[in-house]
């Protein structure tokens, strides 16, 4: 696995140092305590979410002790801790070698540990040979399995280890580990660039740090880091030029709309990171529009959010659906059409109409009562 500096600079040491895993943390250090470690664990989780991070952290506490032996278990150089990738180590005989090792004693501490990255990558003959060892393994040995797809997992190995389960980390939690990284390495750096990289990063801290690795690396050394060098770096669309397009959507004026299409796209904006950008504004349009201005739906920065606020004035929440859908029925057919720039203007046309369309729908749906007149009288 490849990590860029911040990555491997602030990688976590301690249980504390988890970001947005404390649930997990401490449960882990009440096992220790209370000398109630189980023989198999297995962490699940999206990528980046600490399940590595959290898995030497553990084994550390259960073999390490000396300063020398902590290092080397988190550097994966231990003796006594075996990392074993199952993506390449995925075959019956890698598992035969690590049952047959398991029987030695660990060199130093109370503990050997193996901890078995992506395991949903062994082959079912591993798994059957994995078994063995997980259902009577030594007092000495303990096994800690992560994986992004637990669902591949058979169910007798499932059921022969403590689950825990790594949530993906907030938009706030990782912006405010981004702001402590930044003040650290002495880069100041815009608070809407730090959401910025925290929303793009989906809930994982290692993606977040490798793109801002990336931002301060494309910055000029002592500039101050910024939204619009990520928005050049990335090819994303500028946040003002989405601002005008909903501007002009919300005031019902297709051509005005078309224009600021055009010059997102003029600025290197491709039709999938449009389409992106207007469903996240008309998400948290929605959000605010249904929950209020001050939902905790909507992580983003003060100022972003003052904006949003006036935005959502402009809309009603049943329209703001609407609009989501026809954004996501074009990013599922674009790629199969002949003419994507087409079909993009008609959506931003149909956007920017969709107030009127939804006024002559409930006239057409109201017109028949209409003319219906009066109910007849009742009979006496």
């Amino acid at each position: 696995m490849s990590y860029t500096v911040l990555a491997r600079r602030y990688r976590s040491q301690t249980f504390d140092d988890v970001v947005g895993q404390q649930a997990v943390a401490q449960t882990l250090k009440n096992s220790i305590e209370q000398n109630r470690v189980a023989h198999a664990y297995l962490f699940i989780g999206t990528r980046g979410v600490g399940k590595t991070s959290m898995a030497r952290i553990f084994a550390k506490a259960l073999a390490g002790g000396t300063p020398d032996a902590d290092n080397a278990i988190m550097a994966g150089r231990d003796t006594d801790v075996i990392e074993i990738d199952a993506a390449s180590n995925n075959s019956v005989e890698n598992a035969r070698d690590l049952i047959a090792n398991s029987i030695y004693r660990p060199m130093r501490g109370k503990y050997k540990v193996y901890i078995i990255d992506e395991v949903h990558m062994l082959s079912p003959s591993a798994f059957n040979a994995l078994l063995k060892t997980l259902e009577e393994p030594p007092d000495y040995v303990k096994f800690i399995l992560c994986t992004t797809e637990a669902h591949k997992l058979p169910a007798t190995i499932v059921s022969r280890c403590q689950q825990f389960e790594f949530r993906n980390i907030s938009v706030a939690e990782i912006t405010e580990h981004l702001n402590s990284v930044c003040a650290r390495e002495n880069y100041p750096a815009d608070p809407d660039l730090l959401h910025a990289v925290a929303r793009l990063a989906n809930g994982s801290m290692r993606d977040a740090l490798s793109l801002l690795d990336r931002v301060i690396a494309a910055s000029p050394k002592g500039q101050r880091l910024t939204l619009a060098l990520l928005e050049q770096l990335l090819g994303l669309p500028k946040r003002q030029l989405v601002n005008d397009l909903v501007g002009a959507l919300a005031a019902g004026d297709p051509a005005a709309a078309l224009a600021a299409a055009d010059a997102l796209s003029s600025q290197g904006a491709a039709l999938d990171q449009l389409l992106d950008s207007l469903i996240e504004r008309f998400h948290d349009l929605m959000l605010i529009s249904v929950c209020g201005p001050e939902t905790a739906l909507v992580q983003t920065t003060p100022e972003t959010r003052r904006e949003l606020v006036q935005q959502a004035k402009n809309f009603d929440a049943a329209g703001l659906v609407h609009m989501i859908a026809l954004c996501e029925h074009l990013q599922r057919n674009a790629r199969s059409s002949m003419a994507p720039r087409a079909i993009m203007d008609a959506l931003i046309v149909r956007l920017a109409m969709t107030e009127k369309i939804a006024d002559l729908t409930a006239l057409i749906t109201a017109a028949p009562a209409a003319t219906q007149g009066p109910p007849p009288p009742k009979k006496a």
